[in-house]
């Protein structure tokens, strides 16, 4: 490998922020986001995203580009985190790659090719049922409907609005993903009787930091419409809760329940990556310097 790169995954609430930052310092890396939220201004608290004091201490990359209301494709995402990571390299430090997005995390740092979207097309579709569009793709593209999650109705619209623009099917563009650049990564996984009980703890630091003010900020602003989209965990219950129609006590199970859902889809995902050195995210200090040590070792192979 002629310039290294490393890169830091894992599911939501597994502690890699703060240990992508201790790395980041040890290693004279930058760090680029790798997270589907934290790209959008003002959703701070929600999505965990890294606070200005770790933002002076460590340049973050891919943080804050847009508005909650801007479209944000991942063939975007990809081109800014390829144009940082050479940034990067160019002030002579070493990309560190952090976060929990399986999707961003390949467009960063694998040669993948993702076909163009049309709006258009993708509206349509997102106005039809989750059962009417998994059994349109088993259709058209059983193979597709082999490996996209049914029950994620985002991926299947994507799927499906890629048939119809490119004329061939979803699956055909897979090849790519058989392949791995040779990257350093690392993944922290702690139990999942541990996950679930920091995404609870996290959860209520968030209300406790001010989620709900806000939240009602981010409606002031006009942006409802975004935060209610069925990936915004925890802004959808959020805004059903400020604005009445949901109790503080389900907010808190149904927000909790979605996370704990979102956080095994992530790992699911990972766990087909080879590339992978898992290591048990318990404890965040031992955990730092057991992912320390592997990145020493390997970039000195």
């Amino acid at each position: 490998m002629t310039e290294a790169l490393l890169a830091l995954i894992g599911p939501t609430a597994s502690g890699k922020s703060s240990v992508g930052l201790g790395l980041a310092e040890t290693f004279g890396c930058e760090i680029v986001s790798a997270d589907s939220m934290t790209v959008y201004r003002g959703m701070d608290i929600g999505t965990a995203k890294p606070t200005l004091e770790d933002r002076a201490r460590i340049p973050h990359h891919l943080i804050d580009v847009i508005d909650p209301g801007e479209g944000f494709s991942v063939a975007r995402y990809q081109r800014l985190a390829r144009e940082a990571m050479s940034e990067i390299r160019s002030g002579g430090a070493v990309p560190l790659v952090v976060g929990g997005s399986g999707l961003y995390f390949r467009a960063a740092v694998d040669d993948l090719d993702f076909p163009p979207t049309d709006a258009d097309v993708r509206s349509r579709l997102e106005r039809e049922d989750g059962e009417t569009l998994a059994a349109r793709l088993k259709r058209e593209d059983p193979e597709a409907a082999t490996f996209v999650d049914l029950a994620n109705r985002r991926r299947v619209v994507r799927a499906l609005e890629v048939i119809e623009i490119a004329g061939k099917p979803f699956s055909s563009f897979r090849d790519a993903w058989g392949r791995y650049t040779p990257a350093i990564v690392a993944g922290l996984s702690p139990h999942l009787e541990i996950l679930d009980a920091r995404i609870e703890q996290r959860l209520r630091g968030m209300v406790d930091r001010g989620l709900l003010d806000e939240v009602r900020t981010l409606i002031d602003d006009g942006f409802r419409d975004a935060l209610t989209r069925s990936q915004a965990i925890p802004y959808r219950q959020a805004v059903d809760l400020v604005e009445g129609s949901m109790k503080e006590d389900a907010f808190f199970e149904q927000a909790a329940r979605a996370t704990r859902r979102l956080a095994r889809r992530q790992l699911s995902w990972f766990r087909r990556d080879p590339r992978i050195r898992w290591f048990d995210g318990a404890q965040t200090e031992r955990v730092a310097a057991e992912v320390g040590a592997y990145y020493s070792e390997r970039m000195k192979g």
